[in-house]
């Protein structure tokens, strides 16, 4: 039987159910695991997936939604996650220049986004490969996402949903202003996407990479990260491509 590492959100239900699940299959170590076992939401799944590259998560859900997450049994759980589907993501590499003049870097499996920190719209300069395909967008903010997350906060900003393994992003407008009509892009995965915050002072902005916020941000590069694989278990015909495809018709 593989080793099992259970971990959960800190509501009483996902607390009841790590220890239930704790007691029927035993808790190895996370060095020694072989499959991490997930308890809450899809933020849980998020946090787990960054903490545990390279090895399988298996989640059930014991959140709210729980888009990520498998439904939750105690039964047969080794049969489960043996018989279950593996999906590959990886994910968005975030640079980001403040103010103060640091950079900070970090790692988002469903979106990177640039949102305004003040009353006025943010105004933003979009560059593709080192092109400016757009002088000026005065928006809300901005999201660049994987297939993974372009069911999350990109859906709601009227994002296209990207099928898993089209190597592709959806790059879209939050409450665009100008111009108003502008829908988004679908870029290659390969491309370098920048964005330069135009009067930063008058027009301040945070950029985001999965709920880690940086302030006052003058300029965000993000790319995919190849080097980097995470890996999530569903059970069959419940994959993360049948999900993406089911959400479509809702």
């Amino acid at each position: 039987m593989r080793k099992l590492r259970f971990v959960a959100s800190d509501t009483p239900v996902a607390q009841q159910a790590q220890a239930g699940l704790i007691a029927r299959y035993g808790q190895s170590p996370v060095a020694e695991a072989d499959v991490i076992v997930a308890l809450g939401g899809d933020g849980l799944m998020l946090t787990t997936l960054h903490q545990n590259t390279g090895l399988p998560v298996y989640g059930m859900n014991r959140g709210t939604i729980g888009f990520l997450m498998n439904d939750y049994a105690e039964d047969d759980l080794p049969d489960r996650i043996a018989e279950a589907e593996l999906t590959v993501t990886n994910p968005l590499a975030m640079v980001a220049g403040a103010a103060d003049g640091h950079e900070h870097r970090a790692l988002a499996i469903n979106e990177v986004s640039l949102l305004r920190a003040g009353p006025q719209a943010a105004k933003l300069r979009i560059s593709v490969n080192g092109r400016v395909r757009m002088e000026e967008l005065v928006c809300d903010g901005a999201l660049l996402c994987t297939p993974a997350g372009s069911t999350a906060y990109n859906y709601s900003a009227h994002g296209p949903i990207l099928p898993m393994g089209s190597d592709v992003l959806a790059l879209t407008a939050i409450a665009a202003f100008r111009p108003r009509r502008w829908r988004g892009a679908i870029l290659p995965k390969s491309g370098t996407v920048r964005f330069d915050v135009l009067e930063p002072d008058k027009r301040p902005v945070m950029a985001d990479a999965d709920s880690r916020g940086v302030d006052s941000v003058h300029w965000v590069e993000i790319r995919s990260e190849p080097a980097i694989e995470h890996r999530i278990l569903f059970d069959p015909g419940h994959g993360l491509e049948e999900r993406l495809t089911r959400e479509q018709f809702v």
